[in-house]
């Protein structure tokens, strides 16, 4: 059972996507808007927000990702044509070396 969700709030080009790969049926309407929510376990919510710091969530526990991250998650999702994406996609969202200098090597 998922405790967070990603929210893509839809277009009319991504809407016919989504509904060209068999998905119509999980758009849902948040704020009078069209959606998709992708749902995440905690874990993946904290890999998430550790990999992208500015990330917020609201009241339902939904956030949405920045531009370049939300486009990838899109292209994984017409790709694999399912909302049950975020055990693979976590690897392409999350990079557990972001930020951090390379350590230089160490030669005696």
């Amino acid at each position: 059972m998922a405790n967070y969700f990603i929210n893509i709030f839809l277009d009319d080009e991504k809407q016919k996507e989504i509904e060209a790969i068999g998905l119509g049926d999980k758009i849902v309407e948040i704020d009078g808007k069209k959606a998709i929510q992708v749902e995440m376990t905690q874990k993946e919510q904290k890999k998430l927000a550790k990999g992208l710091p500015d990330l917020e969530f609201d009241s339902n526990n939904a956030c949405v990702l920045p531009q370049a991250s939300e486009d990838t998650l899109f292209a994984i999702i017409k790709e694999m044509k399912t909302l049950d994406v975020m055990k693979f996609a976590i690897m392409k969202l999350y990079n557990p070396l972001a930020g951090k200098a390379p350590r230089a090597a160490r030669f005696s």
